[in-house]
């Protein structure tokens, strides 16, 4: 992967992130992420790439998306051909209600590397590299929690898990707590929570539950680069989905690892930060139209890790004003 084209996606999540910030606590979901949509698209058209989007948001909550299938960056018969996947805004519901730790994400990888998810519910279960190998989502949560705490050296008790604040997890969250485990709740946006786990000062040990399945290959893109452990299984609601299972030819029945979600080590990956969190800080807007940013670029073939923070004068940025 073209050292030029990670360092590029950073420019395409801080754009979409200094976008989207500017209605943080504002209340309206959709229209965040609207501008994170159209600041990102700009973006992309500024790149030099021919890319498709096999990853889009959007179509559960009936929100702007960026269209899977839709062509962009500045094509080229001989510029690198690659798979996108993206979620302009992951926690629009966070930056509506102002909380913490929405961002901006894109993942991209040679095409036909990444898996085309169906945009349905996806159980899920993340760690980080010194528990990998350890756990199976297909074991009880007391038996993963006890092979995580014996990882990493720790006791249960101090064991802390990281799941999404529904109904639906009301049987998983009773499962946890008997095991001995603390739990982290949070509103939406689960693909900063898998990547958590692989940054001991975020406090944050396992993600368990479900949540979408395009998020599920945004988390597992970032988890290929970290060194950490990713599975899922996909969880169709009803027959139209199952039949959408079958028109992208995924198995609803198999359990999904990181080499099944994101083929091979050419995969890059970035995060920028929208509302302040434990691992990245927010957009913080200065005088004299200024702002800044943090943003986490990852790239597999390498190992390294990135924290980029930039300090941006936005009337010289008309790309990022509109």
């Amino acid at each position: 992967m073209d050292r030029n084209l990670v360092v590029n996606l950073a420019r395409v999540t801080e754009a979409a992130a200094l976008a989207s910030a500017k209605l943080l606590g504002r209340g309206d979901k959709n229209a965040a992420d609207q501008l994170a949509v159209d600041a990102m698209r700009r973006m992309f058209d500024t790149i030099d790439i021919d890319g498709v989007v096999v990853i889009g948001e959007g179509e559960m909550d009936e929100a702007p998306m960026l269209y899977i299938g839709e062509h962009i960056g500045q094509s080229k018969s001989d510029d690198l051909k690659v798979d996108i996947a993206v979620d302009p805004l992951d926690g629009t519901l966070a930056v509506a209600n102002g909380r913490s730790n929405a961002i901006a994400v894109v993942a991209v990888a040679p095409r036909g590397k990444l898996l085309h998810a169906p945009d349905m519910y996806m159980q899920k279960l993340a760690c980080g590299p010194k528990a990998k190998g350890k756990v199976d989502i297909r074991a009880s949560v007391k038996e993963n929690i006890e092979n995580v705490a014996e990882a990493l050296n720790k006791d249960v008790s101090d064991i802390t898990v990281e799941i999404l604040e529904r109904e639906r997890h009301e049987k998983l969250v009773q499962e946890i707590r008997d095991a001995g485990a603390r739990i982290k709740f949070i509103s939406d946006g689960d693909v900063l929570s898998a990547i958590s786990t692989c940054f001991e000062d975020t406090g944050v040990d396992l993600l368990l539950g479900s949540g979408g399945a395009p998020e599920g290959v945004l988390a597992a893109a970032a988890m290929k680069c970290l060194g950490g452990e990713f599975q899922g299984i996909l969880l169709p609601e009803d027959e139209e989905q199952l039949k959408r299972c079958k028109r992208m030819n995924v198995d609803v029945d198999k359990v999904y690892f990181l080499e099944d979600l994101v083929k091979g080590n050419e995969v890059a990956f970035a995060a920028t930060g929208v509302s302040y969190g434990e691992l990245l800080e927010g957009v913080r807007y200065l005088d004299n139209n200024r702002a800044t940013t943090e943003t986490l670029i990852l790239r597999a073939e390498t190992g390294t890790v990135r924290f980029m923070k930039a300090v941006h004068q936005l009337d010289k940025k008309p790309e990022y004003a509109k």
